[in-house]
């Protein structure tokens, strides 16, 4: 398998898939591909269904195999920001955001990562479920605005603005903590609460997510008169 991520700042990712490789991907995901290409809708069984389900994800997957020959397929970003490639080791995970997830290799397993602390999942941004990937293969998501990396040690914090947790290693723990002083809580604009994420392990950031540009450009669409 070979891929070519390209164009900024709505990138798109290219697979060539050799003859007999198979690629699979959410429902919906896929943005254009060669003839030779053909699909087929899995569930994967009760189990993986009502995992993705709660994740907020599609019940069902797309899997994508080149027939005969060489083919291409190519999935484009929904939102102004990077793709990035991770080549996951068997038994390898990381822990992402539930809509960064664009496709993967077949072998790749899909499932959901409950949060420890429930105060991470009522008021953390990325809901007290997150989804789980284990390789091994290749993982291609999508990253809402610019992707910056923190490589934590083991018992180092770093505490972040709600939503911008894109993705981090399973041995990486998250919290939820609260803005100290009621003149910062009401006054400060930062609200009421900050995501805590403890190392060990590398943290993936991203500069722009996407519920905080829709509140900006809110702001500016006039509302309907009655």
């Amino acid at each position: 398998m070979n891929y070519e991520i390209k164009g900024a700042p709505m990138p798109v990712v290219e697979v060539k898939l050799e003859a007999g490789e198979t690629l699979q991907c959410e429902g919906g995901a896929m943005s254009w591909m060669s003839d030779n290409l053909k699909m087929e809708t899995q569930g994967g069984g009760i189990g993986k269904m009502f995992s993705r389900a709660l994740s907020g994800e599609s019940l069902f997957l797309n899997k994508y195999t080149a027939e005969g020959k060489e083919g291409m397929i190519a999935f484009a970003s929904s939102f102004p920001g990077d793709i990035i490639a991770i080549e996951l080791q068997a038994g390898e995970s990381i822990v992402c955001q539930k809509s960064a997830y664009l496709a993967s290799s077949e072998s790749v397993e899909l499932s959901i990562f409950f949060q420890k602390k429930l105060g991470a999942g009522f008021f953390g941004g990325e809901g007290f479920i997150m989804q789980k990937l284990v390789g091994p293969g290749i993982v291609f998501l999508e990253i809402d605005g610019s992707t910056v990396t923190k490589e934590l040690a083991a018992g180092e914090k770093i505490i972040l603005d709600t939503g911008h947790l894109a993705m981090m290693d399973e041995t990486c723990s998250v919290n939820i903590v609260t803005v100290k002083g009621i003149k910062n809580k009401m006054l400060g604009g930062e609200g009421f609460f900050n995501t805590e994420v403890t190392g060990p392990g590398k943290v993936t950031l991203q500069t722009l997510p996407a519920p905080q540009l829709a509140g900006v450009i809110g702001k500016y669409i006039p509302t309907a008169s009655n």
